[in-house]
């Protein structure tokens, strides 16, 4: 919970998906003021103090629309700073060796991995004015994958390590940690099980949790990594994976 009186101001991205409206609520709980981005408008079930329709790809491509978005942000935010940049935002295009097209490369680049860096690049300033950090939402893609996730798991395992690298190379400026995880519970994610009930039920009891993961606690570790008073916890990435990425699969 912030002190009585002082405004703090948190920018997440992708924040019309599943997770991205929970993280919304979770810092709209906390009582920050919330800019939320995403590329659709604003969906009626989400609430937020700000609401920005822009397109990451345009962003990173289209420097006129850069500072669109930069001067819109930085307007809003005044000389408050920024409390945490939460980079949420990424595009999952199925491909493998055979078929990802250039086009496709581009976009899972730019989205998952360059966005994130000019946005923090951009906002670096706002940051250190507010004594803030950057949270990176990742994957377990980043370090265990699968066929035809060769784009998103190549740009997530980038991201992981852009996170690591931005943290050594800012020192103690700003905290830079990342959460990868694992399969979380959202109507995108259920949506792919509708004709499948039962292997819903076996990806849950394949993690040794037992259960999918919740994007309501998945916030709650991200507003704690944002809230946690330690100018050593940084360059820190999180598995929040229901103990899956310990799970030795083979066919005994």
């Amino acid at each position: 919970m912030q002190k009585p009186g002082i405004k703090r101001y948190v920018l997440i991205t992708g924040a019309a998906g599943g997770i991205g409206k929970e993280l919304v609520n979770e810092f709209i709980r906390g009582e920050y003021i919330v800019i939320a981005m995403d590329l659709v408008a604003q969906p009626e079930d989400l609430i937020c103090t700000y609401y920005l329709q822009y397109n990451l790809e345009y962003f990173v491509n289209d420097l006129a629309y850069s500072d669109r978005v930069l001067c819109e942000i930085k307007k809003i935010i005044a000389q408050n700073g920024l409390y945490a940049l939460i980079n949420n935002a990424g595009i999952q295009i199925l491909g493998g060796t055979d078929s990802l097209t250039r086009e496709i490369w581009k976009q899972s680049i730019n989205v998952n991995l360059l966005a994130p860096f000019y946005l923090s690049q951009a906002l670096l300033s706002d940051l250190e004015e507010a004594k803030g950090c950057i949270v990176n939402i990742s994957s377990i893609h980043a370090r265990l994958t699968k066929n035809n996730f060769l784009a998103y798991s190549t740009t997530k395992a980038a991201l992981s390590s852009m996170t690591k690298a931005m943290a050594v190379d800012l020192g103690g400026r700003i905290r830079v940690n990342a959460v990868e995880p694992a399969a979380i519970e959202t109507d995108m994610l259920k949506s792919g099980f509708l004709n499948s009930p039962d292997k819903y039920k076996m990806l849950s009891e394949y993690h040794p949790a037992g259960i999918i993961g919740n994007a309501i606690e998945l916030s709650k570790l991200v507003r704690s990594i944002v809230e946690i008073d330690s100018g050593f916890f940084t360059g820190e990435v999180i598995a929040y994976d229901g103990g899956i990425s310990a799970v030795l699969h083979d066919p005994c």
